[in-house]
């Protein structure tokens, strides 16, 4: 949830101190990002509730490590990322791809990214969310979305051929998946 939330790479979230988040409002995460830039973060009420549990959020220690592993020792980006592995296994493709590859803390990052964009929120805000130095970086989302759309809409064009002998292939309207996505563009 934190990594969704803040759309954090996995060593942001790795290097948080139970003082980096704030758990009464403004309800807010400091990371310290690429670059040596520290950056803030909103969190959601949710995420605020799940953090609460945390034993080292209520040890009240705000220079102990917010996330730690089964030893109490800090946890590492590794650590995150077979955490994500572990939960995320029912995720993958139940037909095995040349290419598939499993869910990574990046995933939520990325997730972020594009639900923000899908709700018009502004390039330059999300920028900021994800500590981005360079704006080109966050146009890149901008530019995959835009190109899953437009891939869309070129699968559902209409015939050019307007003859009989002409028979428009009309199973895409028949996949329910694909309908649901294309009403919610």
């Amino acid at each position: 949830m934190l990594l969704y939330n803040t759309g954090a790479r996995a060593q942001e979230i790795a290097d948080l101190r139970v003082g980096d988040v704030d758990l009464e409002p403004p309800l807010r995460a400091r990371l310290h990002g690429k670059g040596d830039k520290w950056r803030r973060c909103p969190l959601w009420p949710e995420t605020v509730e799940l953090l609460k549990q945390l034993e080292t959020v209520r040890s009240a220690d705000k220079t102990r490590p917010l996330l730690t592993s089964r030893q109490r020792r800090p946890l590492t980006r590794f650590g995150i990322y077979k955490i994500v592995k572990r939960h995320t296994v029912g995720f993958r493709p139940s037909t095995p791809k040349p290419k598939s590859r499993s869910v990574s803390p990046h995933a939520f990052r990325h997730s972020i990214a594009l639900r923000l964009l899908e709700e018009g929120v502004d390039v330059n805000v999300i920028r900021g969310w994800l500590g981005h130095a360079n704006l080109d970086t966050t146009h890149r989302y901008a530019e995959f979305t835009l190109r899953v759309k437009q891939a869309a809409v070129a699968t559902c064009l209409p015939p050019v051929d307007t003859s009989e002998t002409y028979r428009p292939n009309s199973r895409w309207r028949k996949d329910e998946d694909l309908m649901k996505w294309l009403c919610s563009l």
